[in-house]
């Protein structure tokens, strides 16, 4: 072992450069290997002229920037890149020019950080003979095979204290406040968010609600002298018997965008109770800004055991945090199943116990 890559795909979230960083340190330093950065995600495989060389030097102060330094894409799947051709957008399988890059650029192995779409490409890049390891990262904490993701933690906190400052504006103008929050298809930053910042009523994918639950649950507050509620709303949460609500594009290429489901839930509970509905959707101040303390320390973790998997040829696996151990797993099985909400899970029977309404 010489030469190995890292790259980083997917939605960017707090801690990546925490873990480029781990990584760059350990490889260099414990076993003098070279560390190529792959810019762009697997963009920078099918490219010319978008990998780095990346040194101890080339890492120093990383850690509290939110981000990565690699830069990212979630549109660079190499089996079904997507070229336009004229007014069409046509998929091509081009996996095995990565494969052949690597070889290129001297690759003993690769680091690849990402959500469950990433590492589903990292493993079949596997099968085709690329040495891989995996790192998870995702603020949607969707994948089953680690206790938790880097990224989560600090999306967490962002959500929660968002909802602390909605209180005191919500009670000042007797108004009810809806807080729509990312996840994808898991509610758990909905449901942890919810729990740490007192929500009313909390609505997430695993559990189809009603609005006519919803509007009961505010018409009891009010019955009770609470004239406003706090609703936070997961983008992959739908009513009963409906689809979820995706965001309007014209981008061809672009993979359709969940969004705008509390607009939805606002607008219904406005001709349903007595009270102005304000909705505030977070987005991507969910994925910025500088990572907690547990996220960095978890991706410092993940990188110097990615480092570790590299070296003893444990290669087509995921490391994975197993508390309180860094362990690692297989890929097949990290992509196999994706990690959601319980809904008799111990966190929702413990938030029905302090009466927030799941609108079911």
């Amino acid at each position: 072992m010489r030469r190995i890559g890292i790259l980083t795909g997917g939605g960017d979230c707090p801690g990546l450069n925490a873990v480029i960083r781990a990584t760059v340190k350990a490889a260099t330093a414990l076993h003098n290997w070279t560390v190529i950065g792959i810019l762009d995600g697997f963009e920078g495989l099918l490219a010319p002229g978008l990998t780095r060389e990346l040194t101890a030097e080339d890492v120093r102060g990383i850690l509290p920037r939110g981000g990565t330094i690699l830069g990212t894409t979630n549109r660079g799947n190499p089996f079904a890149y997507a070229l336009r051709r004229g007014d069409r957008v046509e998929p091509v399988d081009r996996s095995a020019e990565v494969v052949e890059n690597s070889a290129r650029l001297g690759l003993d192995a690769l680091v690849v950080i990402g959500g469950d779409g990433t590492l589903r490409i990292a493993r079949d890049l596997h099968r085709l003979g690329l040495p891989v390891v995996g790192v998870p990262k995702t603020i949607d904490n969707d994948l089953a095979t680690t206790d938790v993701t880097f990224g989560f933690d600090t999306a967490l906190q962002t959500a929660t204290e968002a909802i602390d400052k909605l209180h005191t504006t919500a009670e000042s103008h007797h108004r009810v406040m809806l807080v729509e929050v990312m996840g994808r298809n898991a509610g758990w930053i909905a449901l942890e968010a919810g729990l740490a910042g007192g929500a009313d009523v909390v609505l997430i994918p695993e559990i189809p609600f009603r609005v006519e639950a919803v509007a009961e649950r505010i018409a009891q507050r009010t019955a009770r002298g609470r004239a406003f509620s706090i609703v936070v709303v997961a983008e992959g949460a739908a009513p009963h018997g409906e689809k979820q609500v995706f965001q309007q594009s014209t981008d061809a290429v672009a993979l359709a965008r969940l969004g705008g489901i509390a607009h939805v839930v606002g607008y219904e509970l406005q001709q349903r109770t007595p009270h102005e509905t304000r909705v505030t959707v977070l987005g991507h101040l969910q994925r910025g800004g500088s990572p907690s303390p547990f996220d960095r320390i978890l991706g410092t973790r993940f990188g110097a055991m990615a480092v570790e998997l590299v070296a003893r040829g444990g290669f087509g696996r995921m490391v994975a945090l197993h508390t309180p151990r860094i362990e690692d797993v297989s890929l097949d099985e990290a992509v196999d199943q994706p990690n959601r909400v319980p809904p008799s899970g111990e966190l929702v029977c413990c938030a029905e116990a302090v009466g927030i309404s799941f609108g079911a």
